[in-house]
């Protein structure tokens, strides 16, 4: 079964949770430990309030503070390293590298669009499950071009990340404050 198919029936099993009036908005299938695959489900009511819901892949319902935490966490993250890498936009990067390569000819560009290459790939195509694996093999791609385009420069990426730990904590705080179930600790 592909991503998209699990995503489906991910929002399927979320929506025998709906009250009348309430619609899917969407599904984040996150992984934070191999084997614990979690879908963070959002729904919309008719008045456009959201609440929230997270299923396993079998459709039981987390309960747990802590499941809920460690999915959502990594789900964040793996979404602001995406957002982040390459300074949000690789696809352009890539073009700009080439244009800059074929009008001036830099000395290591070809490095540096390999570079940016690898890190198209880490990040591919959506959707996505969030993992600790994407998200490290986000960051090493996102390391290895930043060294390429400037070995001393501080890195953006790290700062990005560093700067969302409140942005996590709030969307943890609101999911939890959304959630359709009562979570035990």
């Amino acid at each position: 079964m592909s991503l998209e198919d699990d995503i489906r029936q991910a929002a399927a099993l979320a929506a025998a949770h709906a009250g009348p009036g309430d619609a899917v908005a969407a599904v984040i299938p996150a992984e934070p430990r191999p084997g614990g695959r979690v879908y963070v489900v959002a729904f919309d009511d008719a008045d456009g309030r959201r609440s929230w819901l997270a299923v396993r892949a079998d459709g039981s319902a987390v309960s747990s503070r802590s499941e809920l935490r460690e999915a959502v966490s990594i789900a964040a993250l793996c979404e602001i390293a995406a957002e982040a890498a390459g300074g949000g936009d690789v696809d352009e990067l890539i073009a700009r590298l080439g244009d800059l390569r074929r009008s001036d000819a830099p000395e290591g560009i070809e490095a540096v669009e390999a570079a940016a290459r690898a890190l198209r790939d880490a990040l591919g195509d959506p959707p996505h499950v969030a993992t600790p694996e994407r998200l490290d093999a986000i960051g090493a791609a996102t390391l290895r071009l930043e060294r390429e385009l400037d070995p001393l420069a501080p890195s953006p990426f790290t700062q990005a990340l560093r700067a969302a730990d409140a942005a996590i904590a709030e969307l943890e705080r609101e999911i939890e404050a959304g959630y359709r179930l009562p979570l035990a600790p």
